[in-house]
C-alpha cells in the first residue's frame, strides 16, 4: 500500500537562489538605466529637443530684398526698384507638386533631371500660359543644382512655365517661381475669381528695375541677374546663397554690395514627411543702399540721343561718349551705342533674346563702347606726340615745319587728307589744321627700332594709353599702343590665328569669341589663310610715323582719351575717374563717400602744356581750325581736336569719327571735358564734334541746342 505523497516545497538550493539573485539584480540595473535615459530626455534635455523638432518642421526661404536706388548729382532717381503685381507659382501647392530630388541621381554616367515636373500639371500651365500670353511649346531649358559635390548643370526640354517653375525649385525646394511681372488687373482678377481652378498660382508684388532714362545709360548702370555656379563664394559676392539675383554688370555688379540689401524670411511649415503645412512668421527684407552718382540726367539722356542721332544720319556702326571734370574725373555722363532697354533684360530674359545682344553681328548692344572698345584715335592722340617731341628734345618750341607736298621715307611717301599742303607751321599751326605731316615728322625723329619704343611710347603710357584708367565699372579694356614689342607679340598671334593654334584654337560658333580652351559651346577653329594682324615680323619707322598720329597699332578708349585730355587741361594730373558719388543709407545717412586720388603728376613744361592749349583753342575756333564750323560760335571758349581714323586701305574704307574737347572752369561753371567717337560714322567734325557740342549746350545752356555739322575737309 502506498502512503500519502509529501507536499511541501523542497528547499532552494544554494546555487538556485545566486542565479535568482543576479537576474534579479540584472533586470534591476537595466530598470534604473531606462529610468534614468528617460528622466534625462524628459526633463534635463525636453526645452532643447523641443526646439529642435520645432526647428525640424519649419523651413525658411529667403524673401529678396529690394535692390537700393541709383540716383544722379542731384538727386533725381536714375534706377529704382518698384513693387509691381506678378504671378508666381507655389511649387508645393500645385496638383501635383514639383520637388527636387533629394541627392544626386545618374544614369549611364549623367545626371538625371533633379526637378520632375508630373505631367499632372501641365493641363494647369497650358491654361495658365494661354490666359497671360505665354508658349506652351518646349524649349531647351537649363538650370543648375548646388549639390554638397558641387554644382551640376542639367538641360531639359520644357515650355516657358514648367522651365521657370523647375529653375526656380532647383534653387529653392519652398520659394515661389515668379512667372510674369506687371500684368495687368483684369488678369489678377479673374485668377482670384477662379482660386479652385489654377490651384497654386497666386497674384503677388515683386520688385523690378525701373529706369527713368529709357534707354541712356543702359550699359553703365548694367544688368543683374540670379548668381551663377562660379560667382557663389567669390569675393564680389560674399556671403549670398545660390538663388538670389545680383548683379551682373556696370554699376550693379561694381557697387552690389552696396545695392544688395539684405533679405527676409518666410517660415514654410513642413510635416515629418516633408509635406507643406502652412506659413509660419516671416522677417521683413531690408532695402539696399542708395547709390548716388556723379552724373547729370539731362547731359546723359541728351547726350545718348545726340550720339544715336549721328550715327543714323553718318551710316554709322556704334559709338560712345564721356563727359567729365577734368579736375576731379568725376563723370557726368558715359553712354554707348546702339543700346537696349534695361527693362527688358529682365533676369528671366530668355537664352536667344541674350545671345542677340552679345553677339558682334548685332554690334553687342550689352557692351560698354566707352570702357571696353579700344579703337585708333586718329588725329585726337597728336597731343601725345607734341607732348613726347617737346619734353625729349625732338622739337623746340618756335620750331616751324616746312610742310612739304608729301612726306617721305624713302620709297614711302605720305600727305595730308585731300592733299592739302601748308607752309612754314609751328606747332600751334599744326594742332590748328591737324596737319599729319608735321606729326609725321615727329614720329620719324622719335623712332627707336626695338623694345617698347621711344619717346612716343613712354609718354603715352605716362598719359595713362594701354593701361586701364581705374574706373569704378568692370569689365575695362587696356588698349594698347603700337611699339617693337607689340609687333612682335602681334605677328605671333597672327600666326596663331592662321594655324588655328593658341588663342584661335576653339571657337564659338555664335559670338564668334575665341578660346585657348575648350569652353562650353565652343567648337575647334577653321585654318584661317590671311588673318591680317601684323603687317610684317618686324618694326619699321613707318609704323611709329603713323602712331604719331593715332593710327597703325594704337587703339584707345574713349575714357582713355578723356583721361589725356584731362591732363592736357589741369595741368598733367593722371586722374582717376568715378562715377560713384557716395553711398546712402534709405534714410539719407552718408555712409560712404567716393573721392579717389589721381595716379600720378606728370612733369611737363608750363609752356609746352600752354602752346598745345592754345593749339586746341584754335582748332575749335580759329580761323582754319577743323572744328570752328562746329565750335567756332560756342558761347564758351572750347578747345577741342576732331580725329579720323581710317580703318582700311582704300580711299573708300570709312573711318572712324573722333572729338574731345574741353571748356575751362569758370566763375559760373565747373570745368567740363567731352570725348565723342562714331565708329564707321566718317570725318571726326561731321559726325563726332556735333555730338559733344549738344553736350556742351545741354551743361552751359541747360538745352540740347541745334545739331551742328562740319564738313569732310575738317579732320
Amino acid at each position: 500500500m502506498i502512503g500519502p505523497l509529501d507536499e511541501r516545497t523542497p528547499p532552494m538550493t544554494p546555487q538556485l537562489a545566486l542565479r535568482v539573485a543576479i537576474v534579479g539584480g540584472f533586470a534591476l540595473v537595466l530598470f534604473a538605466v531606462i529610468f534614468l535615459r528617460l528622466w534625462f530626455l524628459q526633463v534635463l534635455s525636453g526645452s532643447h529637443y523641443v526646439a529642435e523638432a520645432q526647428s525640424n518642421v519649419v523651413q525658411h526661404i529667403p524673401v529678396a530684398a529690394p535692390r537700393g536706388e541709383i540716383v544722379d548729382s542731384s538727386g533725381t532717381p536714375l534706377v529704382e526698384s518698384v513693387a509691381v503685381p506678378s504671378i508666381q507659382i507655389a511649387p508645393r501647392s500645385l496638383p501635383a507638386p514639383v520637388t527636387r530630388d533629394s541627392g544626386l541621381v545618374t544614369l549611364n554616367s549623367r545626371p538625371v533631371p533633379a526637378v520632375h515636373v508630373p505631367a499632372t500639371d501641365y493641363a494647369l500651365f497650358d491654361k495658365l500660359a494661354k490666359l497671360i500670353g505665354m508658349s506652351t511649346k518646349p524649349h531647351p531649358c537649363k538650370y543648375t543644382v548646388y549639390w554638397t559635390s558641387g554644382p551640376v548643370n542639367y538641360h531639359v526640354r520644357l515650355a516657358e512655365i514648367p522651365c521657370l517653375v523647375a529653375k526656380s525649385v532647383s534653387q529653392s525646394s519652398y520659394a515661389n517661381a515668379t512667372i510674369k511681372t506687371n500684368v495687368p488687373t483684369y488678369i489678377q482678377d479673374y485668377l482670384a475669381e477662379r482660386v479652385t481652378r489654377f490651384p497654386g498660382v497666386l497674384s503677388e508684388d515683386t520688385y523690378i528695375r525701373k529706369y527713368t532714362l529709357g534707354n541712356a545709360g543702359a550699359q553703365l548702370f548694367g544688368t543683374y541677374g540670379p548668381i551663377s555656379a562660379t560667382e557663389v563664394n567669390t569675393k564680389r559676392y560674399k556671403g549670398i546663397a545660390s538663388g538670389n539675383l545680383v548683379g551682373q554688370s556696370g554699376l550693379e555688379a561694381e557697387y552690389n554690395w552696396a545695392l544688395q540689401g539684405v533679405n527676409g524670411a518666410q517660415g514654410v511649415k513642413i510635416d515629418s514627411q516633408g509635406q507643406f503645412e502652412g506659413y509660419a512668421n516671416e522677417t521683413d527684407p531690408t532695402e539696399g543702399d542708395t547709390l548716388k552718382l556723379s552724373l547729370n540726367a539731362k547731359v546723359e539722356q541728351t547726350a545718348q540721343e545726340a550720339l544715336a542721332h549721328s550715327i543714323a544720319v553718318n551710316n554709322g556702326v556704334g559709338g560712345a561718349f564721356v563727359a567729365m571734370n577734368p579736375q576731379t574725373g568725376q563723370i557726368y555722363a558715359m553712354g554707348s551705342a546702339p543700346a537696349y532697354n534695361p527693362s527688358k533684360v529682365s533676369p528671366s530674359i530668355s537664352n536667344k533674346e541674350w545671345a542677340f545682344l552679345q553677339n558682334p553681328n548685332n554690334q553687342t548692344p550689352l557692351f560698354n563702347r566707352a570702357i571696353q572698345s579700344p579703337l585708333p584715335d586718329g588725329s585726337t592722340f597728336k597731343v601725345v606726340t607734341a607732348t613726347a617731341a617737346l619734353e625729349s628734345g625732338n622739337w623746340q618750341l618756335g620750331d616751324t615745319f616746312s610742310d612739304p607736298p608729301k612726306f617721305c621715307m624713302g620709297t614711302l611717301c605720305l600727305q595730308n587728307s585731300g592733299g592739302a599742303h601748308y607752309s612754314g607751321v609751328d606747332l600751334q599751326e599744326a594742332i590748328e589744321v591737324s596737319d599729319d605731316e608735321f606729326f609725321y615728322n615727329l614720329g620719324d625723329k622719335m623712332d627707336v627700332a626695338t623694345g617698347n619704343g621711344g619717346p612716343l611710347q613712354r609718354w603715352a603710357s605716362r598719359f595713362g594709353l594701354g593701361h586701364t584708367t581705374g574706373v569704378d565699372l568692370p569689365g575695362e579694356a587696356s588698349g594698347e599702343i603700337g611699339s617693337p614689342k607689340l609687333q612682335a607679340a602681334l605677328w605671333n598671334q597672327e600666326k596663331q590665328c592662321e594655324t588655328a593654334t593658341g588663342v584661335y584654337a576653339y571657337t564659338n560658333p555664335v559670338t564668334g569669341q575665341i578660346s585657348s580652351k575648350k569652353l562650353s559651346g565652343y567648337v575647334h577653329s577653321k585654318k584661317i589663310p590671311d588673318c591680317a594682324i601684323a603687317s610684317a615680323p618686324y618694326w619699321t619707322v613707318g609704323d611709329n610715323v603713323e602712331t604719331g598720329v593715332g593710327q597703325y597699332d594704337d587703339e584707345v578708349t574713349p575714357l582713355q582719351l578723356a583721361v589725356v585730355y584731362s591732363a592736357i587741361e589741369n595741368g598733367g594730373t593722371i586722374v582717376t575717374p568715378h562715377v560713384a558719388q557716395e553711398v546712402q543709407s534709405s534714410n539719407g545717412t552718408v555712409l560712404q563717400r567716393f573721392d579717389p586720388a589721381p595716379k600720378r603728376k606728370l612733369h611737363i613744361d608750363p609752356s609746352y602744356l600752354s602752346a598745345i592749349q592754345e593749339g586746341l583753342h584754335l582748332a575749335a575756333t580759329g580761323p582754319s581750325g577743323t572744328s570752328t564750323a562746329v565750335m567756332g560760335n560756342f558761347p564758351e571758349p572750347v578747345h577741342g581736336k576732331t580725329g579720323t581714323a581710317e580703318l582700311g586701305n582704300s580711299a573708300s574704307s570709312p573711318e572712324d569719327a573722333w572729338y574731345a574737347c574741353y571748356v575751362p572752369a569758370s566763375a559760373t561753371s565747373k570745368p567740363i571735358l567731352v570725348v565723342v567717337n562714331v565708329e564707321k560714322g566718317g570725318f571726326g567734325a561731321v559726325a563726332a564734334a556735333p555730338v559733344a557740342r549738344e553736350i556742351l549746350s545741354q551743361w552751359f545752356l541747360d538745352k540740347p541746342g541745334p545739331y551742328v555739322a562740319g564738313t569732310s575737309t575738317d579732320l
